[in-house]
């Protein structure tokens, strides 16, 4: 790879696996959670140096849509880097509530106006990941959904929430792994780590069939 600034992770490397031995993983994420849940069913892996890439999508698109075109729009943006031997990852994760794209939050506002949107009802959440790779394999773009419900919560634990956790980093305005999802999540119907940003189940099962 012509880069050569990229930065390993420092986490335990998973069990083996036969199918990604020889396997050069390119991770293109800024996501701190999508390294650690990349990590639980990949070898090592390095991150590629981060770009600056404007996720602007058709207008004509469902928003189930569009996180697997944004995951291809990031998969070309980093295109250039890839070598023969890799295997480039990139995702996208939105949450839809009543039919609209809740992206991450501007600022602590909206965030806790997107919480009282997500409370005492159920929403989706879809993430796309592309794969690509240039020795001659066909590259792989899908995405995956989950079901998640929330109970009630009250104005003030949605502004401490806020306030504690700063979630404007996640789409939605949550993370499901912190306190908001041990108190306030009361179903699931999917992937749980589809919901944290990368559904690993799937992507497994991709990854496995890209190298047979």
């Amino acid at each position: 790879m012509a880069d050569t600034a990229f930065e390993h992770p420092s986490i335990l490397p998973p069990l083996p696996s036969e199918a990604f031995r020889d396997v050069n993983i390119v991770l293109a994420s800024n996501s701190p959670r999508r390294r650690e849940l990349l990590s639980m069913i990949a070898p090592g892996f390095i991150i590629a140096p981060p770009r600056s890439i404007e996720e602007k999508y058709p207008s004509d698109l469902t928003p189930t849509e569009v996180p697997a075109y944004l995951s291809r729009l990031k998969s070309d943006a980093y295109a250039d880097i890839l070598t023969p031997g890799e295997l480039l990852i990139t995702a996208d994760t939105v949450v839809i509530a009543d039919g609209k794209i809740l992206g991450k939050p501007h600022d602590a506002d909206d965030a806790v106006s997107m919480l009282k949107t997500l409370r005492d009802a159920t929403h989706t959440v879809v993430t796309g990941v592309t794969l690509r790779s240039l020795d001659g394999r066909r590259d792989v773009t899908f995405s995956e959904s989950t079901q998640v419900t929330f109970g009630h919560l009250s104005d003030a634990e949605i502004q401490r929430y806020v306030e504690l956790y700063r979630p404007f980093d996640k789409a939605g305005a949550y993370g499901i792994q912190e306190w908001i999802g041990a108190s306030a999540i009361c179903g699931i119907s999917g992937c749980f780590y589809n919901v944290m940003g990368l559904p690993l189940h799937a992507l497994y099962g991709h990854l496995k069939e890209f190298y047979s």
